[in-house]
């Protein structure tokens, strides 16, 4: 049996400057995609993976995730006062009893491979999940189907690796993503010869995109201390990666079972809340009802 991935880092430090002026005072990871923000999707997927420490690497500014995640006295009680219990379930099940958050301040923008350095301490010497919660990957609800997460640390703890969630991209959009070059051992998985983080059309070794889920082990932060800025001047976890595979060869690409929607653009969360909605039989309707009169 696998060993449950205990530790899961969410990189939230972002501005959301493509949300503006919304995310002036809405952190983008607390934008909706119907009645859940991004960032619940993403936590579900980090518990059903087996976490139960969840690290946030935050900014100082970024007050919203910490308050949805603490208990809210007030609304519970006048929940509870009115008998909506079925609400009072909903507000007190954004964390499991088990599952703790732990916040990190990361001082300054300086890339994906810092954030997830600020997390060391918290992490320690283990395996952990680095989830972005931009990507919202559905695999069916929680209890339906295996998480992208859950599916890339069994992966991992099978063949002890390194695991990274892929999947293709036109080749024109090659510049916007860490792409690998991989050998194919099945149907899903590749071994990574090769990593470069957003290469031009033109000099992209594949058009397999590296998007918002790791499985890593804890000589990535050894290796992240050590990796100087890189594209766009910042610490670019691709760079770390590479290194990773230079030393122990191993990391695999993972082509995992579910749909992306790249929340980190207005169509994506246009996509994402339509996607939701047809899947609730009340709201699929009102759908199919308002599309028809277009």
């Amino acid at each position: 049996m696998s060993k449950p991935l205990r530790k899961v880092v969410f990189p939230v430090a972002g501005l959301g400057t493509r949300f503006l002026p919304a995310t002036k005072v809405v952190a983008k990871e607390m934008l909706p995609v119907l009645d859940k923000p991004l960032i619940q999707y993403a936590v579900d997927e980090a518990v059903d993976a087996g976490a139960d420490t969840l690290i946030f690497v935050t900014n100082r500014y970024k007050h919203a995730i910490a308050d949805y995640f603490d208990k809210a006295y007030e609304l519970e009680a006048k929940l509870q006062e009115k008998g909506r219990d079925e609400l009072l379930a909903l507000v007190q099940g954004t964390l499991p009893r088990h599952v703790r958050a732990i916040f990190v301040t990361q001082p300054e923008a300086f890339g994906l491979g810092h954030a997830v350095l600020c997390a060391k301490p918290v992490v320690g010497d283990e395996p952990f999940g680095v989830v972005l919660p931009d990507d919202l990957i559905w695999n069916g609800a929680v209890g339906t189907g295996k998480g992208a997460l859950r599916q890339m640390a069994e992966l991992a703890d099978a063949q002890q690796a390194g695991v990274i969630a892929v999947e293709e991209v036109p080749h024109n959009e090659t510049d916007k993503y860490g792409i690998v070059d991989a050998t194919p051992v099945d149907e899903r998985s590749a071994l990574i010869r090769h990593m470069v983080e957003k290469p031009k059309p033109a000099d992209a070794p594949s058009n397999l995109a590296v998007v918002g889920r790791y499985v890593l082990p804890s000589r990535i932060f050894q290796l992240l201390e050590q990796t100087t800025p890189g594209a766009g001047g910042e610490i670019q976890l691709t760079d770390a990666i590479e290194a990773l595979l230079k030393e122990q060869g191993k990391v695999l690409a993972y082509r995992f079972e579910g749909t992306r929607f790249d929340c980190g653009n207005k169509a994506g969360l246009v996509r994402a809340t339509m996607h939701m909605a047809m899947q609730d039989p009340k709201l699929a309707t009102v759908v199919r009802e308002f599309a028809a009169g277009l």
